[in-house]
């Protein structure tokens, strides 16, 4: 048995799980999310914003109590999408390093679509490979074809956050503004698809907040319960249908819905968008909804090393 901790800090939050990994299986202690908005402005100033590091770092210092009150042995800190676009990420390393101890991997978006893939996939019932991993973040798109290991992939700079800021002005947004994310998104696939063959896979296994949300509402649910979302078959009619009510509410309407995290409230439009259109275009029938994630293939890299 090996004691584990794994950080993701993404565009929109960043994620804690400490984990016993028991025989190639990850066994949680404590898995949780913070919604930080680390990429907050970064798509149009090419900048990390001060209120944004703030956030994070005050965020860093509750995860490392965590971490050293439950003993993680091994522990890595791993960066993505926001952290790879900004040109003062070293004010960045230099924070976290400072309050978890460890360095923060800014990891490529093929690596970070290589651990999504084996966190969601390690111990997966139901589906039929090959698999096409997507994994809908902040500020980028992972998209991963394998079966036991992954075969190609491709992270693209769509996610809800980086989609919401560049096109919607108006709550709910309008119908042009949704035409020029699905415009974005639609190139985003496009651009994907020159690496990996999408069209081979049997089953889309969707990844990440927007997803997971998608599938709460789809399934009705009073409140969000995570053991009900991971492993639901969602169909691409249910995603539409889910869809379409979210853009034709306000943030308040949006927020009052029961299973809604009010750090996603003003970005769920998007992300749910991107998971549309990528079903739309793989014209697979549904979505295999993992709840398992890139901190479950941190969690097992780290055993594993």
């Amino acid at each position: 048995m090996t004691r584990v901790a794994a950080i993701d800090c993404g565009t929109n939050a960043i994620r804690l799980l400490v984990a016993d990994v028991v025989d190639g299986r990850v066994v949680d202690l404590d898995r949780r999310m913070e919604t930080v908005r680390l990429g907050e402005g970064v798509d149009a100033t090419g900048r990390l914003a001060d209120a944004a590091l703030a956030r994070t770092f005050a965020t860093c210092e509750r995860y490392a109590a965590i971490v050293r009150d439950l003993g993680a042995a091994r522990v890595r800190f791993v960066a993505t999408s926001a952290s790879r676009d900004a040109e003062n990420r070293d004010v960045f390393v230099a924070g976290v390093l400072d309050r978890i101890g460890v360095e923060p991997e800014v990891i490529s978006g093929d690596e970070e679509a290589a651990l999504s893939f084996s966190g969601a996939t390690r111990g997966l019932v139901g589906g039929e490979p090959p698999y096409l991993v997507v994994d809908i973040g902040g500020g980028s798109t992972e998209f991963v074809l394998g079966t036991a290991h992954p075969v190609a992939a491709r992270s693209v700079d769509v996610g809800c956050v980086r989609m919401t800021e560049r096109h919607v002005r108006h709550d709910p947004p309008s119908p042009d503004e949704v035409a020029a994310i699905s415009a974005d998104v639609d190139a985003a696939i496009s651009l994907a698809a020159e690496a990996v063959p999408i069209e081979d896979a049997r089953t889309l296994v969707g990844l990440a907040g927007s997803v997971t949300t998608a599938a709460a509402l789809a399934l009705g649910l009073p409140e969000y319960d995570a053991a009900r979302i991971h492993g639901a078959r969602i169909a691409a009619v249910d995603i539409a249908r889910v869809s379409d009510l979210l853009l034709s509410l306000d943030h308040g309407g949006r927020g009052a819905l029961p299973p809604m995290h009010p750090g996603r409230v003003d970005v769920i439009n998007a992300g749910v968008l991107v998971l549309r259109r990528i079903l739309d275009r793989t014209g697979l029938p549904e979505v295999l909804v993992s709840e398992h994630d890139i901190l479950d293939g941190i969690a097992l890299a780290l055993a594993e090393d």
